[in-house]
């Protein structure tokens, strides 16, 4: 669904834009979800804050981005918004320049598996701070950077730039952690 058009969205316009979200994108907002928390119970309540902030979005949704810039916008803002309530906990989120130092320092285990190997890219990719996160969920949607810009609000050039070094670091990651197998 390329861009969907609504102009004085009422009730049932407002439905039909919502269901063809969560018809098309569904499982999508699920993975941000899970990209955002790692607790269950809190996982599902921002699950249902995104559901809900999109159905309200949809009252002012007048079609100049695509359904699926919009869905992700919306979920992405949502999401980033409850990180921020959260952060009064314990959690410390940590930018690219903090991490890749302390890489070199922690444990190795020697059994790593894929399941694992996913576990340690979702910790990792929920350390990182609200818009490195926001670009590396939507890039492991398979987002091209164009849509990705569009969604944060940065140049592609930028997205781009941002993608390559946390694949380079998560690279340099799983190649450090190999060396102990």
């Amino acid at each position: 669904m390329s861009r969907v058009q609504s102009s004085a969205v009422g009730s049932a316009g407002r439905e039909q834009l919502y269901g063809a979200a969560i018809g098309e994108y569904g499982r999508a907002l699920d993975r941000l979800t899970a990209g955002y928390e790692a607790d269950v119970d809190k996982r599902h309540d921002l699950r249902q804050e995104i559901h809900l902030q999109l159905w309200r979005s949809f009252e002012i949704f007048d079609g100049r981005c695509s359904l699926k810039t919009w869905t992700f916008r919306v979920a992405h803002n949502t999401a980033v918004s409850y990180v921020n309530r959260e952060r009064r906990s314990n959690t410390r989120f940590v930018g690219l320049e903090e991490i890749e130092p302390s890489l070199a320092g922690e444990i190795r285990e020697p059994d790593i598996d894929r399941q694992r190997a996913l576990r340690q890219l979702a910790g990792f990719i929920r350390q990182l701070k609200p818009l490195d996160r926001q670009i590396m969920i939507s890039y492991l949607e398979e987002m091209d950077m164009a849509t990705i810009a569009e969604i944060t609000g940065l140049s592609s050039a930028n997205v781009g730039m941002k993608i390559h070094r946390i694949k380079a670091i998560l690279s340099g990651r799983f190649l450090e952690e190999k060396r102990y197998v």
